[in-house]
């Protein structure tokens, strides 16, 4: 039998790191050795803050994290990368020593069926792969709002999912290509993904760029619901706004007054754990998959990463994320010291 270390929201604020048996894989599942996983700075963070209400539903898509709700304690993460060890009964021999990728919560080693898991593509290195979770999010949101050949568009928020949104809407043939972010190290980020396309940014800038129509598309992706009056205050005539952040237990007032009706805009909300309807008969979760893997080959993901933490000081991660926002991209675990 082996053993792993998980890692386990504890309280507000508060991570622990469980040592545990793991089984051996059931037929049809497979152990993985984790090589790195990466966190996500929205809902782990509102988990780690304890911004989520206890009765708030966990994906249910995502069937390795164990129970219903964000109460405490519990298990978390949904973007892990490792190597197969070992395999149960009606699994190819040939599946061991495979990298793949799980939606699993963090943890040293982890159980899947193999059916749940995602080979990684030959020559992405884990660090991309790592990404692709976020990846996923970011296609999902450009087929949610369905940007048009020489539109104006807004990401507002450059966290890690807006700047990967931000990448992709730089390969379309857009006229106005903006994102607001207050700090200035995901501008630059930003401008390094999109080039050589140009992203405006500043919010001087962005009006100007706008004029005289507003914004046809914005995506709020800030994570602040306050966001959402700087979209509807440069939103064009029946303009969509694509919510993408997660809010958790925030409030804001929102104005919704004559501009928001007289404009016709239309608010959406884009989830990952779902495609649209509208889309449905011609994408399924696959093809969202091999439209991701193909965007991590694409772009060079891996100059979002701004902090490699070692899995045994998991706690300074999620400090990082918390208290030091104005020095942190995309923070990975590194597991490499577990082994």
């Amino acid at each position: 039998m082996a053993r792993r270390v998980s890692l386990v929201f504890a309280a507000p604020r508060r991570i622990e790191l469980v040592a545990e048996s793991v089984d051996a894989p059931a037929p049809g599942q497979a152990l993985v050795r984790t090589l790195t996983s990466a966190i996500s700075a929205g809902t782990e963070l509102l988990a780690f803050r304890g911004q989520l209400g206890v009765d708030t539903p966990l994906d249910e898509t995502l069937g390795a994290l164990g129970q219903a709700t964000f109460a405490y304690p519990f298990r978390y993460g949904y973007a892990a990368v490792g190597e197969v060890v070992a395999v149960g009964q009606g699994v190819d021999a040939a599946f061991v020593g495979r990298r793949v990728f799980g939606f699993h919560p963090h943890a040293t080693m982890f159980l899947a069926p193999v059916a749940d898991l995602l080979p990684v593509p030959e020559g992405l290195d884990p660090e991309r792969a790592a990404l692709l979770a976020h990846m996923e999010t970011a296609v999902n949101l450009i087929l949610d709002g369905a940007p048009l050949y020489g539109e104006n568009v807004l990401v507002i928020g450059l966290g890690t999912v807006g700047l990967l949104a931000t990448a992709l809407l730089a390969r379309f043939p857009l006229a106005v290509l903006a994102a607001s972010e207050p700090l200035s190290h995901r501008t630059q980020a930003a401008g390094a993904l999109a080039a050589p396309r140009d992203v405006v940014t500043g919010r001087d800038e962005i009006r100007r760029a706008l004029e005289p129509r507003g914004a046809d598309l914005i995506y709020e992706l800030s994570g602040n619901p306050e966001a959402l009056d700087e979209a509807i205050a440069v939103a064009g005539h029946e303009a969509r706004v694509v919510v993408g952040s997660w809010y958790g237990d925030k409030r804001a007032r929102v104005d919704l007054g004559g501009r928001f009706h007289r404009r016709r805009l239309r608010l959406l909300s884009s989830q990952v754990s779902h495609i649209g309807a509208e889309l449905s008969a011609r994408w399924d979760r696959q093809r969202r998959f091999d439209a991701a893997w193909s965007a991590l080959a694409d772009i060079d993901v891996r100059r979002l990463v701004s902090h490699r933490v070692p899995f045994e000081d998991a706690a300074v991660a999620y400090g990082l994320l918390d208290q030091s926002r104005e020095q942190v991209l995309q923070v990975l675990l590194d597991y490499r010291g577990n082994t």
